[in-house]
């Protein structure tokens, strides 16, 4: 939204697709827009996009590259390919998900996701809800389930409690961070919140009914009725690395411009690094500008700053060495295609894994496992082929003669 505004108000023709009905992204849910975080900002933005002249294709989205300069589009009830002469790619992130067993039970959801269906009316009041991975979401989440009426049994941070001081008086240079971080923990005053503890398996036959929570050699048995568990988040890489954009250190390398190595795209968000709400605005001004041809050396202070909140929110979140032997022999480690852990011992990459057991080639296509994977075994993902996300066979047989640009 920050970007599509920017470069329309600059003089430029400018379209937005967007995979969601509304614009907004995860943070603004249409559900609850009015009531969300930043509703000024929100509000403020909405207007600028509705009266910046930007063409918005809601629903609508990219399934592959068929020519340079070109991305073949799908909505609900079209395909069409859009050629562009500047790419900004702002495709956010998803949560991250470490396999332990029991982690595929019915009612055991990432944390992000659990707030999207409540927003989205998943009825929670009443319901015994754990709340367990690393980083602020935790907070943010359970602050949402408690107003909806849930019983939040217990958040529980990997995270140890020195690292969580040492970020907090990171945050004293942030009073708006660290204020956001206060009004959640008001908002759950009550909610037992441990540091150095985490879900080690759930309990249940046809849904989840108990979660055993470790606490350094303590393990004990919680009875509930959803978990919500994620461990930070990943940038979905998919277009940047479809187009031939550089990744380093997890995220798309870019410039002071927010440009990446492959001329004309530009890449912010969190596809430049974890960092939350207002670093994606102040990267979408800078880019917006700088496809426009304008200046942006303005913003580039308040952009540095929230870098640099990223890289200790990075550090806050670091995984525990743990995590990697959560998983059995018998844990699945692709829920798309059912395979264990058992059937990857002795593969030394992703792509051997693949190929031998199609870990990582069901419908999510390594969304989920490929992360965890990364975390298990030290593999990189780095074969991406379209379609990026799953489409119809009329949209990938059509040729770019019979679509056109809209």
């Amino acid at each position: 939204m920050a970007a599509a505004s920017a470069a329309a108000e600059s003089g430029c023709s400018v379209a937005l697709l967007d995979d969601n009905a509304t614009s907004g992204g995860q943070i603004w849910r249409a559900a609850d827009s009015a009531s969300a975080s930043h509703a000024v900002t929100y509000s403020e933005l909405s207007r600028r996009l509705m009266h910046s002249g930007v063409e918005v294709h809601s629903r609508s989205c990219v399934v592959a590259q068929p020519a340079p300069g070109t991305l073949r589009v799908e909505s609900d009830r079209r395909c069409f390919d859009i050629e562009y002469k500047r790419l900004i790619l702002a495709t956010g992130a998803r949560e991250r998900f470490l396999p332990f067993p029991g982690w595929t039970l019915p009612g055991v959801m990432g944390a992000g996701g659990l707030q999207a269906m409540v927003k989205s009316g998943l009825a929670i009041a009443g319901k015994r809800v754990v709340i367990s991975g690393t980083g602020p979401l935790l907070l943010a989440v359970a602050s949402v389930l408690v107003k909806r009426g849930a019983r939040i049994e217990g958040i529980f941070e990997q995270a140890p409690m020195s690292r969580a001081i040492r970020f907090a008086f990171a945050l004293c240079s942030r009073p708006g961070k660290l204020f956001e971080g206060l009004n959640y923990r008001a908002a759950t005053i009550g909610v037992p919140y441990q540091f150095s503890s985490w879900v080690t398996q759930t309990h249940g036959d046809d849904h989840l009914h108990a979660v055993t929570v470790a606490s350094g050699r303590t393990k004990r048995e919680i009875p509930c009725d959803y978990l919500g568990c994620g461990y930070h988040l990943v940038p979905n890489l998919e277009i940047p690395q479809l187009l031939g954009c550089r990744i380093e250190r997890g995220h798309v390398s870019v410039d002071v411009t927010q440009s990446t190595s492959v001329e004309n795209v530009y890449c912010i968000g969190e596809l430049a690094g974890i960092g939350g709400l207002e670093k994606a605005l102040i990267e979408g001004q800078i880019a917006g500008l700088a496809a426009a041809g304008k200046p942006a050396v303005h913003l580039y202070a308040r952009r540095d700053r929230a870098v640099r909140f990223a890289r200790r929110l990075d550090a806050f979140c670091a995984l525990r060495s743990e995590f990697r032997d959560l998983a059995d022999g018998q844990t699945f480690i692709c829920r798309c295609e059912d395979v264990p852990r058992s059937a990857l011992a002795g593969m030394d990459s992703w792509r051997e894994a693949k190929l031998h057991t199609r870990c990582g080639m069901g419908p999510c296509q390594g969304r989920i496992c490929g992360a965890a994977a990364e975390v298990l075994f030290g593999w990189e993902n780095d074969s991406v082929r379209p379609p990026i996300t799953p489409a119809r066979v009329g949209t990938l047989a059509v040729s770019t003669t019979e679509t056109g640009a809209p």
